[in-house]
């Protein structure tokens, strides 16, 4: 099934992100814990690429299974900053034949020391554009309702982003952001641009306050004050930080499902009791 047919219904639809191993080593523990997931029927699961396409074999694999053995719609990511076209192609091709319907195109991290004069990609929408040739994918795109960190203004940076979307994005997947105003005035923003394709709000449980500095750096998302006193409070205990982080994101997502946005995914870190949690906390919202 094409995501844009399931974020375009009427019901609210949530879905969670999911990443595969590094090492087949782990392989097996990351797939049960995917599959635990997906019992709980999300509305679709997306399966991360490594940096440099290093997890490609796994991230087909794991978003075959999702889809063939437990009916879940899956979206397979993939980057290209890294990639020839050659492998590009052949990855679709594989993707092709396994059923997978959806793709996260993304650029990518760019390598420490990379020269980026002879790649085949330099961005997200050449990779769009070229996905697009065919009817086989609906293919989704990331946005940053705080601006990429790379961008030089909220102006570029929604330049950008149309695009995207003007070379043949179907719906874009935000960045996480943790007060929800942040997402509203963006929306302004793009459908002031002419960005009309639908936005699905990426939301992010906390649930280890060791890791939420670094996690922010890197995504450029600025944390409300409210929520750092939750940090302050309970980072101390793990079982307390789990359950605060939780009811946060609970409450983001009941506030995203008020005010329109019908769409939400959940950055589960592979972690099938937080994902537990949060369906449970809004299963009434979902009917």
């Amino acid at each position: 099934m094409k995501i844009i047919d399931i974020i375009t219904s009427d019901k609210p639809s949530l879905s969670f992100e999911v990443f595969p191993p590094k090492t087949s080593d782990k392989f097996e523990s990351i797939k049960a814990s995917t599959e635990e997931i997906a019992k709980l029927n999300p509305s679709f699961m997306s399966v991360t690429y490594g940096a440099g396409g290093g997890t490609s074999d796994f991230t087909v694999s794991i978003a075959k299974n999702l889809q063939n053995n437990f009916g879940v719609t899956s979206l397979a990511h993939l980057t290209c900053i890294s990639s020839t076209k050659e492998k590009v192609r052949a990855q679709l091709e594989r993707l092709k034949a396994d059923g997978i319907e959806n793709i996260m195109a993304l650029r990518g991290d760019i390598p420490e020391g990379m020269s980026l004069e002879k790649l085949d990609y330099h961005y997200a929408s050449e990779l769009i554009a070229e996905i697009s040739q065919t009817d086989d994918f609906c293919i989704g795109g990331a946005c940053y309702p705080e601006s990429h960190p790379e961008s030089e203004s909220s102006f570029e940076d929604v330049k950008h982003l149309k695009e995207k979307v003007d070379c043949g994005c179907r719906f874009l997947t935000t960045q996480m952001f943790f007060d929800n105003n942040v997402l509203y005035n963006f929306m302004y923003r793009i459908r002031e641009a002419g960005i009309e394709v639908p936005v699905v709000a990426g939301i992010m449980p906390v649930t280890n306050a060791k890791s939420i500095k670094r996690i922010c750096s890197m995504n450029n998302s600025l944390l409300p004050q409210r929520f750092v006193r939750i940090v302050d409070k309970y980072g101390y205990d793990s079982e307390k930080m789990k359950q605060a982080g939780i009811a946060y994101a609970t409450e983001q997502i009941v506030d995203l499902f008020a005010n329109g946005i019908n769409a939400v995914h959940v950055y589960s870190m592979n972690k099938p009791d937080v994902a537990k949690a949060i369906k449970n906390n809004i299963s009434r919202i979902l009917l």
